[in-house]
């Protein structure tokens, strides 16, 4: 069987997490890929496969400052991620309610 793609969208692309931590990385800014593989302790053939992949994807963006490459994090990319997370909120509510009440009925208990 045929190994699918792991890389053709957004979401395959942040399934792999040294690419999550990229992102965490460039949300302070944008960095040339050395120390976006110091940092992450990742070669630099490494940090580069990663940070093309996000790239091809549109969550981060590159040009050229002098010798160097800088990479930034481009959000707008992370929108689908974005609304299919916010088919989840009302369960996030829900249970946000639930904790206010608890919290709610501990204090009355204190009384």
């Amino acid at each position: 069987m045929a190994r699918a793609a792991t890389t053709s969208d957004v979401f395959n692309a942040i399934a792999e997490p040294r690419r999550r931590e990229i992102l965490v990385l460039l949300r302070a800014g944008e960095r040339p890929v050395t120390e976006v593989a110091r940092e992450l302790g990742l070669s630099q053939p490494g940090a580069s496969k990663h940070l093309r992949v996000l790239r091809e994807v549109g969550l981060v963006r590159d040009r050229q400052a002098g010798k160097q490459r800088l990479y930034g994090l481009d959000a707008r990319g992370l929108r689908p991620v974005h609304e299919w997370a916010g088919g989840f909120e009302r369960f996030w509510t829900q249970t946000f309610d639930r904790l206010d009440e608890y919290v709610q009925d501990l204090k009355k208990q204190e009384e």
